[in-house]
This record gives structure tokens, C-alpha cells and sequence, in this order.
């Protein structure tokens, strides 16, 4: 095994079970490591620290064992069977469909598994990640058994550049017909992961989805940014009396009346806008009850993040100013790089500008099927909050 050694004091957060070692905290390196190498690292005194993935970028080494083990077959199935007796304890009901591996939060950094009912969508973000491919599919067909009727990889869009071009997404054991009909809290949606965002579906949202479901009943509810239409078909099934869901996408727009369909045929009180959501919110004549305003990542850098902090504001300030007084408002980022303090004064400088007094009944975030390891904070990426809007 290829060998890093870090310069004296950059230890301590690896010490601390941070899964993430910075070029610039190594002093040298043995055996010449190119990216997806299994590496181990060392401490300045040579002690055993951790073994991770190596990627010459500015994290250099995403950590995955902080033991001294052999990393083979049985070593991957036993961390993906310790993933999965984890969802086995949530309380999902009439659910089939949910994240098997978070990446740090599951000591798989690098790594997205998605189950759906059946199918498990592996999207690698790293280069040795996907290089492990192999074992983790076996591991996957040992868990699940008969359960698991296929495996499908689309990590094309998501590898470093370099490495993306020479793969193509595929399915990696047995296959099915697309859309594919899942389950959440019995609610029915069609996942296309070969041509949808991220793995088809946004599953963090879940728990918010069916919170939303006690503030819509008949009232007029606007779902911006609604990709799929996950929130909107929550709240029509719970009574709302009129949904708009709005996306700049077409594609988005179909999927959305796709799902709304699924739940509910020939819904009247339903209407889908392929629009841009400030350009619909500026020129709407309407005046919403509860509103959702869940925008895709405004900032993927510490570079972009004043322009997303402006970008919310600018969102947010719009959105109040179409909600009725005494309306819901459930607001969100998943920003990385936006926290949960700047995410809540960005807020907070709307509703000033907008003149609006709000009252906080909720802070959101993702799923538990989600979970931030407590030693990597950087993994709690979803914020929400919702408002009452007076």
C-alpha cells in the first residue's frame, strides 16, 4: 500500500475522525500514488493514522478506515451492512425508496447509494470510490438478496473530468424498464435515474414533504423549483385547494405532471409553469397561502458564496411579497458553503426589506437515511426553515 505522511501537527484532525486530509497538510509521499490509489497515512513520528483514497486535488486523501485492516471484499460489506442495519432502525412507513450510503455520514466518502424499491443507484464522486465498484455491488447482491433487482451506476457526471470521459452510466447487475415506480410515506412517485437529476430523485426532503402536509389543507399553494413535483403532490393528496408548481426546466415540468398523475388522475386544482421562478413570481397575480421555495445549489465554492447569499435574499424577498398574511412559508438552501446562521440572517434581511413580520415554527434539514457524521459538519448541507408569515 501506497504511503502519505503528513507534516508534524496535521494530525490532530484525523485524530479528531475528520475524513478529509488537505495537500497541504503532507510532508512527503511513498510509491508514487495517482488518483483512486488505496493509501495509507502516517504521522510525522510514522504512526498508522487512517487508509483512504487518494486524488491529487486539494483534498488529497478521503479517509474511510480509521483501522489498520485489509481492505478486501469482506472489508466493504461489512461497512455497507453497518449502512444498512442503520435504515433498517428509521421509522420509514409505506416507504421503499431511500439513501443506503451518505458518503461521510456513513464512512463511505465519495460514495451515493440510493435504494428504489429494488434498484440501488450507485453514483461515485471519487475516483477510488468508483474503482471499488466491484466488491460493493457484491456486497449490495449479499445484503438484499432477492430484494435487490438491480444495480445501476451513474457517476458520469459526477467523477472528476478527466476520469468521467473513459466510463459510461450503465447497469452494473440486472436492469429494469424506466420510469420505476417507488413509494415515500404512500405516496407514489416515477424515478428515471438515467435521464433525472442526481440519482432521480431528491430524497433528503422526505420528512419535510410530509410536514408540508399539515399546513396546505385548502389553501393555495405554490411550489417553486419543483423539479419532480415531490412537494406538490404531498399537498394535494393532503387537501390543498390549488397547487402551482413551477420550474425553468420542460423536462422537470413533464415529471412533475407525470407524479401529480401518479397520485391523483386528472387533477383540476393542479397547474405546472415552465418558467423561470423570479420572472413567475414578479409577474403572478395571485397571492399564495403556503409557498416552497427550494432552489437548486446557488453556490458550489467559498467564491460564489456572497452571490448566493444575494441570490437568496433577492428569492425570498420576492416569495414574501406574493404570500397572503398569516401565510406558511417553508424556505431552503443546499448551499455547502452557506451555513446555517448566514442561511438564517439571508432570511431574516428579507423579511426586513420586505416588511414582513415572520415568526419561525420550524428548522429543517435532510432525512435521518441522510446522516452528518459528527466529526465532518461539512455534511449537514440542507437548511430549512419555515415561517409564519404575518
Amino acid at each position: 500500500m501506497k504511503t502519505i505522511h503528513l507534516k508534524k501537527g496535521k494530525e490532530i484532525p484525523v485524530k479528531r475522525f475528520h475524513p478529509w486530509i488537505f495537500s497541504g497538510a503532507i510532508y512527503k509521499q511513498e510509491g508514487k500514488p495517482v488518483d483512486g490509489d488505496i493509501v495509507q497515512v502516517l504521522d510525522y513520528q510514522q504512526n498508522f493514522l487512517a487508509i483512504g483514497h487518494y486524488f491529487s486535488g486539494s483534498i488529497a486523501v478521503k479517509i474511510f478506515s480509521f483501522e489498520n485492516a485489509e481492505i478486501d471484499a469482506k472489508f466493504w460489506e461489512n461497512k455497507l451492512q453497518s449502512a444498512y442495519n442503520l435504515r433498517k432502525l428509521l421509522p420509514f412507513e409505506n416507504t421503499n425508496c431511500y439513501r443506503l450510503v451518505h458518503g461521510e455520514g456513513d464512512g463511505f466518502p465519495g460514495l451515493i447509494i440510493d435504494f428504489y424499491n429494488g434498484v440501488a443507484v450507485f453514483q461515485a464522486h471519487t475516483v477510488g470510490m468508483h474503482y471499488s465498484k466491484e466488491p460493493i455491488v457484491e456486497a449490495l447482491k449479499n445484503i438484499y438478496g432477492k430484494e435487490l433487482v438491480a444495480v445501476y451506476d451513474k457517476s458520469a457526471e459526477t467523477l472528476p473530468k478527466n476520469f468521467a470521459e473513459k466510463i459510461q452510466n450503465s447497469y452494473l447487475f440486472g436492469s429494469v424498464e424506466l420510469p420505476h415506480l417507488v413509494q415515500e410515506n404512500g405516496v407514489n412517485f416515477l424515478i428515471d435515474w438515467q435521464t433525472g437529476q442526481k440519482t432521480g430523485f431528491f430524497l433528503d426532503q422526505r420528512d419535510n414533504r410530509k410536514l408540508l402536509q399539515n399546513y396546505v389543507k385548502g389553501k393555495t399553494v405554490l411550489n417553486a423549483f419543483c423539479y419532480s413535483g415531490g412537494f406538490s403532490a404531498y399537498s394535494l393528496l393532503a387537501g390543498a385547494k390549488e397547487v402551482y408548481s413551477v420550474d425553468s426546466s420542460e423536462k422537470a415540468i413533464k415529471l412533475a405532471e407525470q407524479n401529480i398523475e401518479a397520485n391523483i388522475k386528472n387533477a383540476k386544482n393542479s397547474q405546472c409553469f415552465d418558467s423561470d421562478v423570479m420572472d413567475f413570481l414578479k409577474k403572478s397575480e395571485t397571492d399564495f397561502e403556503v409557498m416552497i421555495l427550494d432552489p437548486p445549489a446557488y453556490a458550489k465554492s467559498m467564491d460564489a458564496r456572497h452571490r448566493a447569499l444575494k441570490a437568496y435574499k433577492r428569492l425570498n424577498i420576492e416569495g414574501l411579497k406574493k404570500l397572503k398574511k398569516g401565510g406558511i412559508l417553508f424556505t431552503f438552501s443546499c448551499s455547502q458553503v452557506v451555513d446555517r446562521e448566514l442561511f438564517y440572517n439571508t432570511i431574516v434581511a428579507a423579511a426586513l426589506e420586505s416588511n414582513r413580520q415572520v415568526r419561525v415554527l420550524h428548522h429543517l434539514s435532510q432525512g435521518a437515511d441522510h446522516p452528518v457524521n459528527a466529526f465532518h459538519p461539512e455534511g449537514n448541507y440542507l437548511k430549512g426553515l419555515v415561517l409564519y408569515v404575518e
